[in-house]
């Protein structure tokens, strides 16, 4: 199969050779099925504003009739999508949480006392809030950009300013004063989201909220209570809204192939002649050749120029070294210089100075000179040509035979 889809692909390509093919564009389009890009920071960016009810369940709610336990609340977040699933929101949440509790307690409204001892209360949470949020339907049922439907699982965490009526001396509520302190609030929620166009998004978020610190106005103890909100919303999404797969090409339809499969056969039997030659090739006993001996060293020098510089002294006494322990050892040093530039008498001079600054800087380093034979020649060292002459200025160093 792969051999038939690159035969296709390769016979579109190249079918302008064949006298029968027609002249043939390669189409270039996205492929889902390896994954989406991320997009730039600035992209997929929206905001988010929400109105809706809570309903509040602390110690001595359960006398307070149901219906008059619905309050309102309200959001108003921005946020990013980092890629079609991941995402988070920052903003602010206001929650209006109606209870019952004793006289005294915080938000208490003494003119609303009840028969059964308790008196109606009434607090308002203000704050900002943070979630991280998933969206399911992407995560498992794939990213598709004209999905109508979306449902999204987020969770966050918040903190809270509490406000309560200011009472006259008459009881009656008399505008709003801070009540007792900041409180935390941990969420999560799941929101029911529907495009109505590329920009715009109608949803219903339903939410549960655990709300810690002083929040139940009763016992004025840190208490956790549970309160349940559900809010509808509308988003406005900014900028490219949409993700995006790699682009791939896609071969046109081949009409006719039969050349190319003759050469791709023709191909298969040369492959297999070259198999059949190695296996013969591996299979011949190893034939071990004494390698030529290299130098022990070779120092190199920029065009017209014989004098040693810092790292050739460094490699040079290194050179001593070796020489100082093999004292039985004699050493043939030849220096050497390109025949594409210069004249002779030059070069003959230039060979003869390189040479002794050599010999003379081993003879320095402790070298007997009975070890050391100085020595030129006139040809190329390399002889590789003009355009390689670098390799021919040099001064080599060998063991003597």
């Amino acid at each position: 199969m792969k051999k038939i889809t690159l035969l296709a692909c390769a016979c579109a390509l190249f079918g302008s050779t064949l006298a029968a093919q027609e002249a043939r564009e390669i189409q270039y389009v996205e492929d889902p099925s390896q994954g989406y890009l991320i997009n730039s920071f600035k992209d997929n960016w929206f905001i988010t504003a929400q109105g809706g009810v809570d309903v509040y369940f602390s110690s001595h709610d359960v006398h307070r009739d149901l219906k008059d336990r619905f309050a309102p609340a309200a959001n108003l977040y921005i946020g990013k999508w980092f890629t079609p699933v991941w995402g988070a929101r920052v903003g602010v949440d206001f929650l209006a949480l109606k209870g019952l509790g004793v006289k005294g307690a915080a938000g208490y409204l003494p003119n609303e006392h009840r028969t059964n001892g308790y008196y109606k209360t009434r607090q308002n949470e203000i704050g900002p809030a943070f979630d991280v949020m998933a969206n399911l339907t992407n995560l498992f049922c794939g990213y598709h950009p004209g999905r109508w439907y979306n449902l999204t699982l987020y969770a966050g965490a918040g903190g809270y300013w509490t406000m309560v009526h200011k009472l006259d001396r008459n009881g009656n509520a008399d505008g709003w004063e801070q009540g007792h302190g900041k409180v935390l609030t941990f969420r999560a929620g799941l929101i029911n989201s529907f495009n109505i166009s590329k920009q715009m998004q109608l949803s219903l978020d339903l939410r549960a909220s655990a709300i810690d610190g002083f929040a139940d106005a009763t016992t004025h103890d840190h208490r956790t209570y549970l309160a349940v909100q559900a809010y509808l919303g509308l988003t406005y999404n900014f900028n490219d809204r949409e993700w995006h797969a790699p682009v791939v090409p896609v071969c046109p339809p081949a009409e006719n192939c039969d050349a190319l499969r003759a050469r791709l056969a023709a191909a298969d039997a040369r492959i297999a002649d070259l198999e059949a030659q190695l296996r013969d090739c591996l299979n011949r006993p190893a034939v071990v050749e004494k390698a030529e001996k290299a130098p022990l060293a070779t120092i190199y020098y920029p065009i017209n120029v014989y004098r040693l510089t810092r790292e050739d002294n460094n490699v040079l006494e290194a050179i001593a070294h070796v020489m100082k322990d093999n004292t039985n050892n004699k050493y043939v040093l030849t220096g050497w210089a390109d025949n594409y530039t210069g004249t002779d008498a030059f070069n003959k001079r230039l060979r003869q100075n390189r040479v002794n600054g050599v010999y003379n800087k081993l003879v320095k380093c402790g070298v007997p000179a009975s070890q050391l034979t100085a020595t030129t020649n006139n040809g190329n060292l390399c002889d590789l040509g003009e355009k390689y002459v670098a390799l021919d200025r040099a001064v080599t160093i060998e063991e003597a035979e």
